[in-house]
């Protein structure tokens, strides 16, 4: 199959603004971008698509700019239910500082990453209604379908031109860059349009664009932090255990769609999983390969190979040592294990220590324990203490003097 063929079965095609991108993206080399507002100081797995798409797109010798928007940023494109709350310049650019270098690292430092802000901050109010809102019908703007949806409950005038600014970024960026295509998610297919349009009207030429379908969680919700599901790209904010956790349970109704869009596994590499889905779901072999390889494409072999060895001890201990929270206590002479749960604060009391541990709720190196009057010594500490409280809370216990 063609370069375009494997991006629509992997189903990274939805809208396409002309036939001749099929041509443009098999044949040519051409520059394209892709754009998101500094929201937050990490990007998230919803962007993951477009910029794993962006990848795809490099690696096949086209040319990626990537834009983070310190201009639309301040305004917030709309939402299909509210306006944005309206965030600071401060933090806009500090947000912007923590996504740059997410993107530079995920594209492997070969996209031109750019700020809309650099050409937007000295325009005036005037010259931006002369040079841009001059060449785009209000009607027109009211037929995009998410300022439609909004007009009923409201949309302010700055939402509102909010694709005016980013149909001049495509406008810029096609002068300054001789980028011809924007690829984006399907929400923004009507900024896209707004761009492609005001080029065609001021300049007399021709640009294009194209979408990729909205990736769903397995509750049919956009991934991102105001559907509340977000996994960020900042290992600091998501730990690469945790992404890994995430989608090793991912839905075996998902599996598929998931490693076709995220993974750069070959087309016959996914039919077998596939089959092997179909055959011996009870392997989990997919849905083991996706977390594999998402977390070693975005964080590396070592943090993939270690949050395999991390989900494979909580497995079989029902906790890992990775990260896991710790504590010190003093041992007196005859200390036992309820003073030990009262220092590390698993009981605010004794007494509630007993009782937890009569009703089998707390182990030590996964051994439950028994006794409450169970003393505790400093030879227990020669290799490791570990004391779990149900199956959720585990802490390390260190000996202090």
């Amino acid at each position: 199959m063609t370069f375009f063929e494997e991006l629509k079965w992997r189903g990274l095609v939805k809208d396409i603004s002309s036939p001749e991108i099929e041509n443009l993206i098999n044949n040519e080399k051409v520059t394209f971008y892709w754009g998101t507002d500094p929201t937050a100081d990490s990007l998230h797995i919803g962007h993951y698509c477009s910029l794993v798409t962006a990848k795809r797109l490099a690696m096949h010798g086209h040319k990626p700019i990537l834009l983070c928007g310190g201009a639309t940023g301040l305004i917030g494109d709309p939402r299909p239910t509210a306006e944005r709350e309206i965030i600071s310049y401060e933090t806009v650019r500090k947000n912007i500082e923590g996504i740059r270098n997410q993107i530079d690292k995920i594209l492997d430092g070969k996209a031109t990453l750019v700020d809309n802000y650099d050409w937007t901050k000295d325009v005036s109010y005037l010259d931006f209604l002369r040079d841009v809102g001059k060449y785009i019908n209000v009607n027109y703007m009211l037929d995009k379908d998410i300022i439609r949806r909004r007009l009923e409950t409201g949309i302010t005038y700055a939402e509102f031109s909010y694709t005016l600014i980013q149909g001049n970024d495509f406008l810029e960026l096609f002068q300054r860059n001789n980028c011809i295509m924007q690829v984006a998610g399907s929400d923004q297919w009507g900024n896209i349009t707004t761009g492609i349009e005001l080029i065609k009207k001021k300049l007399n030429k021709e640009a294009y664009g194209f979408t990729m379908p909205l990736i769903l969680d397995q509750n049919g919700n956009k991934f991102g932090k105001s559907e509340g599901n977000a996994l960020w790209l900042d290992k600091e904010k998501t730990s690469p255990y945790k992404i890994y956790q995430y989608l090793i349970n991912t839905d075996d109704s998902k599996v598929i769609e998931y490693l076709k869009v995220f993974t750069f596994l070959t087309p016959e590499e996914i039919d077998k999983l596939e089959e092997s889905v179909k055959n011996e779901p009870e392997k989990r072999l997919a849905q083991k390969t996706l977390a594999y390889e998402f977390v070693k494409d975005l964080h590396g072999k070592e943090e993939a190979d270690l949050a395999v060895k991390t989900s494979e001890e909580v497995f079989s201990k029902g906790y890992s040592e990775e990260g896991m929270e710790e504590a010190e206590v003093k041992l007196e002479d005859n200390t036992n294990i309820m003073d030990v749960l009262v220092q590390t604060n698993l009981a605010p009391s004794k007494s509630e220590a007993r009782r937890l541990i009569q009703g089998n709720g707390i182990s030590i190196n996964s051994e439950k324990v028994t006794d409450p009057n169970m003393l505790i010594t400093k030879d227990m500490f020669k290799d490791k203490f570990i004391i779990s409280k149900g199956k959720k809370v585990h802490i390390k216990v260190n000996l202090t003097e």
